[in-house]
């Protein structure tokens, strides 16, 4: 409690010093990832996985409260969004929605690049690719709730997770951007033929005449 005018009380919430700590190293370490990748990447090839999970949670909250925040401008704007919700406001569903699913997808998407790097050659473990994609994903989560322009920062973050399997797996510059070719196109193929399959068949499906009855009624 500090003081202040007679008869006032002042709380002041404590912050830890720790707190403080990890929050500056999230902050310079962010900054280090978006303007000089190369090196923070050679600086994080000891980082425990704690530190990784923070940097992410921490990256992955500002990112799952900018979306809701769109989410609430474009609402506002268009108030036929709220029914799509269910009953639950747009706002809250989008920040679960980025919080929960941004936390398995990168983790998925972490172990199944992982999988090509050990193809390639890497064996400097699994948490170095998982490292390698969640400081990768730094302009993504800061940035890629931007609409319009977010998937910009989607292709910087790919291109920084070729940087992070270079650096932190040790492949070389070929070998990592077949890694990350791989990872995306495959999947990225697979839901286009989804896609097309789907809209083929109901186009086929609308296309087929009604049956006609052949004995119409006297």
């Amino acid at each position: 409690m500090a003081a202040g005018p007679p008869g006032s009380r002042i709380f002041i919430f404590p912050v830890s010093q720790p707190l403080i700590h990890m929050l500056n190293t999230i902050v310079n370490k962010a900054r280090g990832f978006l303007l000089e990748p190369v090196e923070t990447f050679r600086k994080s090839r000891a980082d425990a996985p704690d530190a990784v999970l923070a940097y992410f949670l921490a990256l992955l909250l500002v990112n799952a409260v900018l979306s809701a925040i769109v989410a609430a401008a474009f609402a506002s704007q268009m108030p036929f969004l709220a029914g799509i919700s269910s009953g639950v406001p747009l706002p809250v569903l989008v920040f679960f929605a980025a919080l929960a699913g941004g936390f398995i997808l990168t983790l998925v998407f972490a172990a199944w690049v992982h999988l090509w790097v050990y193809v390639f050659g890497g064996r400097k473990g699994i948490m170095q690719t998982v490292s390698a994609i969640v400081y990768g994903h730094t302009p993504r989560l800061l940035l890629g709730w931007i609409p319009l322009i977010g998937f910009l920062f989607t292709l910087w973050s790919l291109a920084l997770n070729i940087l992070g399997l270079r650096e932190l797996q040790e492949l070389s510059a070929l070998k990592a951007i077949l890694v990350i070719a791989i990872a995306v196109l495959i999947p990225l193929i697979l839901i286009i033929l989804a896609a097309a399959y789907f809209l083929i068949g109901s186009a086929a499906m609308t296309a087929v005449p009604s049956p006609v009855n052949a004995f119409p009624l006297q």
